[in-house]
Formats: C-alpha cells, structure tokens, sequence
C-alpha cells in the first residue's frame, strides 16, 4: 500500500445508482473516488422512478443510505454539475480535466426555501420532464442529495434580479459564482454514464408530441410520484381527469430495424408495474397492455401472473401500429394486429403510455489517448477495453434493472481496484 495508506485513485463518471454504488464500492477496498456527475444531484434515472423492483419501495428506501456513507465517507469526492471533458496519460496514470459549473448557491444553504418564495422567474421542470415548472432557484427533488439548492443560469435574470439575494438569512446565494477547471490524477476510470429515454418523437406513428395524452413510461414514474407534477395522482395530461382506461404500449421503438434494433429488457417488467400504479388509484379502470413478447425473468415471473389475474387487465399480443386521437375528448385509438387471433384489435382509451427503450448516455469525454472506447453495435460500452483501467459498468454496458447495476458496480470496482494495486501499490 502507498504511504498515504490508499489504493489509489478512481475516476467515476456518472453519480447514478450505477456510480454511486462502485464510489462505495472502491472507497471501501481503500481507493480515493472522484465521483463526478453532470446534474445537480446524485441518483440519476433511479431517483426520478416513483418505485423500483425488486422490492417495489421507493428510491429513497434505498440511496438514503448510500447518500448518508457518501457524505461521510473521507475518501469520496463529490462533484455535482461536472463534466469529464479530457482523459489523457496511459495506464495507471491517468489525467482527467473536469469542468465544473457554478451553482449559484453555496454551501451555507440550508435548504430553507425562502429564496424561491422571492424569484420571480419559471422554468421547465427537468426532473419531472417537462411537465412543470419550477422557479429558476430550485432543489431538484425533495430528498436531493446534496441537500442544497440550484441556479438555472439559463432562466436566472442574474444581479440585474437579485431579489433572492436580500431574503436568504445565510448569505447563500453567489449570482456571479465562476465555473472551476479541476484536473485529477488516477489509475482507474468507471463509465457509469447511464441510459437514456429512447426519444419516443422519433416514433411518428404513436403519436408522442402530437397526442397530449400519449406519454412516456419515464413521464409515468414522474406522475404516480408524490414528487411529480400532479402531486402522486395519475390524470390525464390534456384535462387532468381521472382515467377510466388507459393502455401500455410495449416495444415502443424498440426491436424495431427502423428505431432501435435491441430488446431493453426491463420495459416488460416496468409497465406490469405501472399497471399496479393505475389499479392503487383506479379501482375500475380498464387496462390494456400491447406486447410482443412479456420477458418477465427468474423471480419476477411471479409478478407477472399476478397481474394476469387481475380481471380488468387486458393482454393483447400485437405490435402496435397506429394510435390516433379524436380531437374533441382527447381520446386515443390504439391500432394492432392481434397475432393469437389474426384480428385487427382497436381499442378507444382514454391515455397512452408507452414502453419506450432504453439507449445509453453520451458522454462527450476527449480521449488523448490513441485510442477508443469500444462499443457494440447498438452503442452500449463493451468490456473489453483497449488500455486497462478503462471500465464500464451497469446500463453504459447493457439495459439492465437496479440490482443488476448495483451488483455490476461491486465487480466493476473491484477490477478497478486491481488495476490501481498493479499501477499505485497496495
């Protein structure tokens, strides 16, 4: 071990479930964790679900603890609204350049809220994807970690304002605060960058973007969530009435040579939850589910018929080819082949959602390195990189559900840690 009894240094790109979980992982073995996120928070997607399997709990249930190991950890640095912008060196000695941005709100703040109370400026709510709105000083979510509030210096008016300046007790809030350039040294580097929402606009024939009450599987976390923008409750975006029906629409987009080729594996499972979601509220409603194939595996077969005994939920094995919106309810029309019977199944509903797939994060780094990182055909990271100490973990690999991440994390930082013994000393 070195003298100053760690196992040296990790780079950890992307402060979700995925990177969290390998911080702990490698300050735990001994590693010092730079553990860098581009939002103003950690969590990632995880934090912005209303419930997660394999428990069904919320996410608070779990990050709770590893927020709390984090900011005791001696050996974890965090930085929120980063971005690994250039990795050069080689092998074990590795120099990363990382941009922050400045946050407007220093570490004095207690979270009070006073200062939004004074803002006058409204922005769209990120976290809830745009359903919302929020002032342009905010805190991202109720249990945000950290625990402090944010400037959108894209909305803010800056000192020309100030009107948040003269009601924060603390002497929090900085209007003028600059970026910072931070360069780290390491031996190892974690992609833990993520997925995205595959852009369901790309879609033409399903109506997202046109049809007000077509939305998206994420947008329906965000909605059953007492966080989101309806305060938990499930109603329909164009009037906000209570549903009485409404269908899952799967493989939206995905196994599809015309958007995204790759199954993303955890869609099935999310849907049959938010059914559950609709059936909490909606002791009556109708619901329709549109399926390819249900992949249900291991453990959550049982969920699976479980939902297949509830008798007001119907399964329709067809891909979906229209869904079209009559203009004076809002109502939708949901088009499929139905392959069991050979029929053209319509069904009139009063909300879509759909099972949009999963696509991973770019994460735009420059690598002076003379080479590469290596992805497979549908822009997933592979494992097998071109220098050692280059990793990728969790769904920058493969669409994956959280306690996959979490348990691909723990491998992923244990070769981290063996590359920074071989390079560092241990």
């Amino acid at each position: 071990m070195s003298d100053n009894g760690k196992r040296g240094k990790v780079l950890v790109i992307g402060g979700g479930i995925t990177g969290v979980s390998a911080a702990i992982e490698a300050s735990e073995a001994g590693c010092e964790v730079i553990l860098v996120e581009k939002e103003a928070y950690l969590g990632g997607r995880v934090v912005r679900m209303n419930q997660y399997f394999p428990k069904l709990c919320p996410p608070s249930c779990g990050l709770e603890i590893n927020f709390r190991t984090i900011r005791t950890s001696p050996s974890i640095t965090v930085l929120t609204q980063s971005e690994v912008e250039k990795i050069s060196g080689g092998p074990g000695q590795y120099r990363a350049t990382i941009r922050r941005q400045p946050r407007g709100v220093n570490n004095k703040c207690t979270a009070c809220g006073a200062c939004v109370e004074a803002c006058p400026v409204e922005r769209a709510d990120k976290f809830n994807y745009e359903m919302g709105t929020t002032k342009a000083i905010y805190l991202p979510f109720q249990m945000a970690h950290p625990q402090q509030y944010v400037i959108d210096f894209d909305a803010c008016e800056g000192p020309e304002c100030g009107k948040c300046l003269p009601v924060c007790p603390y002497d929090a809030i900085d209007l003028e605060m600059q970026g910072q350039v931070v360069e780290e040294e390491v031996q190892s580097v974690i992609w833990a960058t993520g997925w995205e929402p595959y852009d369901a606009t790309q879609i033409e024939n399903l109506g997202f973007g046109t049809h007000k009450n077509v939305v998206t599987n994420v947008m329906m976390e965000r909605l059953a969530s007492d966080g989101g923008p309806t305060k938990g409750k499930i109603l329909r975006p164009s009037d906000n009435k209570e549903i009485e029906s409404i269908a899952f629409v799967q493989c939206a987009g995905s196994r599809d040579e015309n958007y995204l080729e790759h199954c993303s594996g955890v869609c099935c499972m999310g849907s049959l939850k938010q059914t559950r979601y609709v059936r909490d509220q909606y002791p009556d409603a109708e619901i329709f589910v549109f399926y390819i194939d249900i992949r249900s595996p291991g453990r959550l077969e049982d969920f699976y018929q479980a939902v297949q005994e509830d008798e007001k939920v119907t399964f329709v094995k067809g891909k979906v080819a229209k869904i079209t919106e009559d203009a004076a309810s809002g109502n939708l029309v949901v088009e499929a082949e139905d392959a069991l019977s050979g029929q053209l199944a319509t069904q009139a509903v009063e909300m879509v959602v759909l099972a949009t797939g999963i696509v991973p994060t770019e994460a735009p780094v420059t690598l002076e390195l003379d080479v590469e990182l290596q992805r497979d055909s549908h822009g997933f990271l592979t494992n097998d990189q071109p220098v050692a100490g280059l990793l990728a973990a969790g769904c920058a690999k493969r669409p994956v559900e959280v306690a996959a991440c979490v348990r691909d994390a723990t491998g992923t930082a244990l070769k981290a840690l063996q590359t920074c013994v071989e390079r560092h000393g241990g």
